[in-house]
């Protein structure tokens, strides 16, 4: 059946991603979007609207013959705190509100995994407490608790948590492993590597929202964890990336510690882009559990860290030049490497 779909953040990362996924699937799609939707291959085919989530009057245009909305706009950690609360959590109430007055059939929020901060055990489940650390963190816990609000008054309302996801019009802290790669450069790594680290690839993110859409309510009115199925080590999987690049360089683990140090120090000063739940997980285990998912959602992800890390890792080397001397706090553009770049001498 044909329905409308809404993608808050639309001309994101994951937008359209899911907007190409959804227009294959034979489905209608609004973007709403506070960045314009500049993707000829698709751009006659949805109704975009070009505005804040954070405005009524956005959300309401955006709104219009929406039957189903997928929430997806969020202010990353790079942002101002003022701009990741007033975004991710304001701006998520108006969106909830909004969909409530439309009458929409399903809302499915994308969440994070970071609502459950630096755990001291893995993998996580989805009951699992939430202690979101830093703005960012904190501010997706408080998006998760007003979804719970409107849940329990009758909105049939999934919830995501993706690991980080990666694929094609990934760039963000991911273009730093890619460049370096490319260029022929080891590449470092806070600690030994040897912890655990999942990720997702973008298409497989996009089939479980799809699965949250359309399936029956009994099934899909909960919270469920998405990740990949197959992953390694950070040192494993990173090291695929510097096999693909084929200049038989290294990953390099550096000393945790004083590397994160230093990492708050230059984030204090604003010469890194690399935030606290980066440099401070980074180097730790971090798996969640997908059973939930995959009994009751029948979740199947298709790729694993190292086939998502590749499949970006090429799309990297056919786009780069399109985007080398950009820059920016989303993660379709290669975020600026402030005094890490030269770092690249030592490596």
């Amino acid at each position: 059946m044909q329905e409308r779909y809404l993608i808050t953040g639309g001309a994101g990362f994951l937008g359209i991603n899911l907007v190409r996924y959804l227009l294959a699937k034979g489905q209608e799609v609004t973007s709403l979007d506070m960045a314009a939707f500049d993707y000829p291959d698709v751009q006659a085919r949805v109704r975009i609207v070009c505005g804040d989530i954070r405005n009524m009057e956005d959300v309401r245009q955006a709104m219009k013959d929406v039957t189903v909305v997928v929430h997806a706009a969020a202010a990353l950690p790079l942002y101002k705190p003022a701009d990741i609360f007033s975004t991710d959590v304001d701006g998520t109430r108006i969106v909830l509100d909004e969909a409530v007055r439309a009458n929409v059939r399903r809302f499915v929020h994308v969440s994070s995994t970071a609502v459950y901060g630096v755990p001291d055990h893995h993998p996580l489940l989805e009951t699992d407490q939430l202690h979101g650390v830093g703005p960012y963190g904190e501010a997706k816990v408080a998006a998760e608790m007003l979804c719970e609000e409107y849940r329990a008054n009758g909105l049939c309302l999934p919830i995501i948590r993706p690991k980080s996801f990666i694929g094609p019009e990934r760039l963000g802290v991911f273009a730093i492993l890619y460049e370096w790669a490319s260029e022929g450069h080891n590449f470092p790594i806070l600690g030994s590597g040897d912890n655990l680290y999942q990720y997702l690839d973008v298409e497989d993110l996009c089939e479980a929202i799809w699965l949250c859409a359309t399936l029956p309510k009994d099934s899909v009115n909960d919270t469920f964890n998405i990740g990949a199925e197959r992953y390694g080590t950070l040192k494993e999987d990173f090291q695929a990336v510097l096999d693909e690049a084929g200049f038989g360089k290294r990953i390099i683990p550096v000393p945790e510690r004083p590397a994160i140090l230093v990492l708050r120090l230059l984030e204090l000063f604003r010469l890194s882009p690399l935030y606290k739940w980066i440099y401070e997980t980074v180097g730790k285990e971090s798996v969640v559990s997908i059973e939930k998912a995959k009994k009751t959602l029948g979740y199947k992800p298709k790729y694993s860290n190292i086939d998502a890390l590749l499949r970006n890792y090429r799309w990297y080397l056919q786009h780069r030049d399109e985007f080398r001397k950009s820059g920016g706090v989303s993660h379709r553009t290669p975020w600026a490497q402030g005094a890490l770049r030269l770092c690249k001498a030592l490596f």
